[in-house]
């Protein structure tokens, strides 16, 4: 029998920064998680560089970046440990770290410097604190005991044997990319204990469209362009300006991605594929100055693949742009301007990079993220209801909710 001040299960951004912080504060942790490779979701994140943090979050509004059931959830948390505050972390460490776009912070050389940092923090020792890493190792059953013959406390049936401990943080993520260990692990922990659970879904996830409605689009896969797109349910509307990259299933990039977040599947996402332009104002003016084809004035602000399949089968669009009737002008530009379409479905978790929804923070403490109705029992980072925009809030949120639950767990455990 392994025993423990802390039980952590999953060991990927959140779990291991948890770790980190909680030995430094002098707990004894035991760290699991039942992928054979150390933090993979990070290794491959970025595009291999992990896009750690955001300098444009803003801590106390975070309804702004993030969404939920109640994202204003997270403002303790994330007002307590800041973006600026783990690229402390970064700079104490050596790492190498840029912006790229709108705030947006990556590791120059690669995501295995963030992954090495988040491991050396739990070696830092400090107080009598320690780590027991155990990777790879499943989580069997996990218990709570509390009969008064001891203190309460959980135990734990792992892979290497048993494990009483007096806390239990579960750190596991979504379901999101199943085929690097993603699993319902931390939802089925949540509901084990009396937890209420706001029902996943992929967030962050390319979209697609019906076959026969795409053929239109399927030929221009590879494309990728910037663009203004909205999505609007009730008063709520979600809006964005980003590249766009068309597949041949239907729409990806960081567009897609973030529209993805806040659509459902009875709502139409509307496109303008020149958002810096007044279109309609542009083509009249060309009238009187231009005896070039229409399709070639199109093609100074899009893509030649795109114009050719816009025009495609409309033979008013068809003629010099002397020859075209105000009508058909107007209708052009406003088919570009405000491009209605309707996606029947993402492409699931094995694209999704995060999972929305999860367990509901009504059931949670705002400062220390412990159960309410179960003591010593905690949920941080992914598996928790709060779900960030593309850009780094997502990592923001595994650092600042493990940060809050460390500090919890210390004082807790009077070890402050």
């Amino acid at each position: 029998m392994t025993t423990s001040d802390v039980l952590i299960i999953g060991a990927g951004a959140a779990g291991l920064f948890c770790a980190g912080v909680c030995q430094q504060l002098g707990l004894k942790v035991v760290l699991l998680d039942h992928y054979p490779k150390v933090a993979e979701k990070i290794r491959i994140s970025g595009g291999g560089r992990s896009n750690f943090t955001n300098t444009l979050m803003d801590a106390s509004q975070p309804h702004r970046h993030f969404l939920g059931e109640n994202p204003a959830f997270a403002r303790s948390a994330l007002t307590r440990y800041t973006a600026q505050d783990f690229v402390d972390l970064m700079k104490q460490h050596g790492v190498a770290f840029h912006e790229k776009h709108k705030g947006q912070l990556f590791c120059d050389n690669s995501s295995q410097d963030l992954i090495d940092v988040l491991v050396k923090e739990c070696r830092v020792g400090a107080k009598g604190g320690e780590v027991l890493h155990w990777q790879p190792c499943a989580l069997q059953h996990l218990s709570f005991h509390d009969s008064g013959e001891s203190a309460p406390h959980y135990q734990a049936q792992t892979d290497r044997g048993a494990v009483q401990t007096q806390a239990v943080v579960v750190a596991t993520g979504g379901l999101s990319i199943p085929q690097i260990g993603a699993s319902d692990l931390g939802f089925r922990l949540a509901t084990q204990f009396g937890l209420d659970i706001v029902p996943p879904r992929p967030a962050l996830v390319p979209l697609t469209f019906e076959p026969q409605g795409w053929k239109k689009f399927s030929a221009l896969s590879g494309l990728s362009l910037p663009v203004a797109i909205k999505t609007t349910q009730g008063k709520q509307v979600a809006a964005f300006e980003e590249d766009l990259l068309l597949t041949h299933k239907g729409l990806s990039g960081p567009a897609a991605l973030q529209i993805s977040s806040y659509w459902s599947p009875e709502q139409d996402i509307t496109i303008d594929w020149l958002p810096e332009c007044n279109l309609a104002q542009e083509l009249f003016a060309l009238k009187q100055q231009s005896k070039k084809l229409l399709s070639n004035e199109l093609g100074a602000w899009l893509p030649h693949r795109l114009v050719q399949a816009w025009l495609d089968g409309q033979p008013q669009w068809h003629k010099a742009i002397p020859d075209t009737p105000d009508k058909a002008l107007t209708v052009l530009a406003e088919s570009l301007k405000r491009c209605t379409l309707r996606a029947n479905g993402t492409e699931g978790y094995k694209k999704a990079e995060v999972t929305a929804g999860g367990v509901n923070v009504t059931e949670l403490s705002q400062q220390t993220l412990e159960s309410k109705k179960q003591p010593g029992l905690y949920f941080i980072g992914e598996v928790v209801d709060i779900t960030g925009w593309l850009g780094g809030y997502n990592f923001q949120w595994a650092w600042s909710s493990a940060h809050a639950c460390a500090k919890g767990l210390a004082s807790q455990l009077n070890r402050l």
